[in-house]
């Protein structure tokens, strides 16, 4: 897992179970105008293709991030920090936390959306090296607006292979 901000102990990057959905319902639902429901995270715990993480202080779930993967792609769905405890670096903590998951799983790019007027949201992805790749228009409701699409491409990873002769 990333470098806990800050040099703090006491955080925890893990695997997401069932017994955190009520405060990972909590936390969304105090982070979106339009939350994901309990039954959206517990379809997700039992797929596959998904990966959900639960940010832990001092055992305490202050955060989450959910991926999805089809193929060598990867998409972040969701990510959120409790309100109280933001502004500490632990949305970038856990962003990097679900890349890493993300490139462990094979994946070779990480898209997400984020609302147009999100200017804190997006200005983490681009520092976590994210790109703008587009606009899906009226995608979010209350309110309605725009979501920036975003792209994560990861760099290959080194190789000791030797080049092929007359490459």
């Amino acid at each position: 897992m990333p470098d806990v901000p800050a040099a703090r102990s006491g955080l925890v990057l893990r695997k997401m179970v069932l017994s955190d959905l009520p405060d990972v319902v909590r936390i969304e639902n105090r982070s979106f105008s339009t939350p994901w429901q309990e039954a959206t995270f517990r379809g997700l715990l039992r797929r596959r293709s998904a990966a959900l993480l639960a940010a832990e202080d001092a055992g305490r779930l202050v955060g989450y991030a959910v991926l999805w993967f089809a193929a060598n792609e990867a998409e972040l769905g969701d990510i959120a920090v409790l309100p109280e405890a933001r502004r500490r670096g632990l949305g970038r903590w856990i962003l990097e936390g679900a890349l890493r998951a993300a490139r462990d799983r094979g994946a070779e790019e990480v898209y997400l959306e984020v609302r147009e007027a999100n200017v804190e949201a997006r200005r983490l992805y681009e520092k976590a090296g994210f790109e703008t790749i587009g606009t899906r228009p009226s995608y979010y409701s209350s309110p309605v607006e725009d979501a920036i699409l975003m792209r994560r491409r990861f760099e290959p990873p080194e190789s000791d292979a030797l080049p092929v002769p007359g490459r």
